[in-house]
């Protein structure tokens, strides 16, 4: 599906990395944080590092030292639970990351996100801003989901989605998803002997996607469904992704190599701007849009902007800049953008011409609801 020998040479050459670190590989079989198989991450980041690439660490592991420190002995059910083992935990793996790196000389630094510190523009840009500051500084960021304040986030338990985010968030080369699997498989090898790894493929390939969680897909439930999508996030801003065994010895240094190690997945899609990256990464909108037929042309066909006398229907409760969805006739989301206008004036513009919103309203924002520059389209 792809040249593996090929593919693995750009990842030679790439400059700036974000590795996502599964669960398994931090703690002793989900028993707390295993300070030797941090110490063994922390040496391969610090080679890395010390030939002048950039690192960003993705860990999962909060929950299970909570879970550990507080004596518990199962996973508990209770949502505000999990949050008191997470922000127990997250002491724990802190700590565990600072002692490993120390002694390559290497400071690190916590940082704690939400899907939702990613959806607002102004906290985005604020995180991007400090670990793009940190990375000048020769600082390793450890990220981590701020599972003791969320709750969808730890129902889904969904770090490679943040990882993927994150690639995004600092234009980065190489998303590696490190796991317990060795990597993405024509079928699930558990039932189907004659399943095959995929070495080299397309993130936006579909039958890359069939593959992790099409029907009878084991391996789906399993999570390789969300690093396939993962993948094709962290494409959507040139990012190249690696998934691959946690278990094979010094795979950061192998993989850096260029050595073929699971399955590589590569961006075959122009990285686009860096709004429009942004509105394409927001897994949370405010309200909904839904358009005409002749609208959703415009916008589709022709490039346009968005205006009101093309939406028919707005829902949700939303402000002047947020995020919305765009609707088809038939119920599909064909674009996100931000809006013009709040919800109660979208309203009041519906099937409207541009040149009555000043009589509507008494006032004029703009002409468009949503200006193509702010607009971004949903692949169907």
């Amino acid at each position: 599906m792809g040249n593996p020998v090929h593919d693995r040479r750009m990842i030679r050459s790439a400059q700036r990395w974000v590795v996502k670190i599964g669960s398994s590989l931090v703690t002793d079989e989900g028993r707390g944080i295993d300070p030797q198989a941090i110490a063994r991450w922390a040496a391969q980041i610090a080679a890395l590092r010390a030939e002048a690439r950039e690192v960003v660490l993705v860990s999962s592991g909060a929950i299970a030292e909570g879970m550990k420190r507080l004596g518990w002995t199962s996973r508990p059910h209770e949502i505000h639970e999990l949050q008191a083992a997470a922000a127990v935990g997250q002491m724990g793996l802190a700590q565990a990351y600072e002692s490993g790196f120390s002694k390559w000389h290497l400071k690190t630094a916590q940082i704690l996100l939400t899907h939702e510190d990613i959806a607002d523009r102004t906290r985005y840009l604020n995180a991007r801003t400090t670990l793009t500051t940190l990375l000048r500084l020769g600082v390793v960021p450890i990220i981590n989901e701020n599972d003791s304040v969320v709750t969808d986030e730890i129902k889904l338990g969904d770090n490679d989605t943040l990882a993927a985010l994150v690639a995004n968030l600092l234009e980065a080369d190489v998303l590696v998803i490190l796991t317990d699997q060795a990597g993405l498989y024509t079928a699930d090898p558990r039932e189907d002997p004659t399943a095959v790894l995929i070495h080299s493929g397309r993130a936006s390939d579909p039958a890359i996607t069939a593959m992790a969680g099409g029907a009878g897909s084991g391996i789906g439930t399993g999570g390789m469904l969300t690093k396939v999508s993962a993948a094709k996030r962290a494409a959507s801003s040139g990012a190249t992704t690696l998934i691959a065994s946690g278990r094979e010895k010094d795979v950061l240094l192998r993989l850096a190599a260029g050595e073929v190690i699971g399955s590589c997945l590569v961006a075959d899609i122009a990285p686009m701007a860096a709004k429009k990256q942004w509105l394409a990464d927001q897994l949370q909108v405010r309200g909904q849009l839904t358009l005409d037929a002749g609208a959703v042309m415009v916008l589709t066909a022709q490039g346009k902007s968005l205006l009101p006398i093309g939406v028919t229907q707005v829902e949700g409760e939303f402000v002047r800049g947020d995020v919305v969805a765009c609707i088809s006739p038939d119920g599909k989301t064909i674009a996100r953008g931000l809006t013009n206008y709040g919800a109660t004036d979208a309203r009041r513009l519906c099937r409207r011409p541009s040149s009555e919103i000043e009589s509507i309203l008494g006032f004029v924002e703009e002409p468009e609801l949503i200006h193509r520059d702010n607009l971004i389209l949903v692949a169907r």
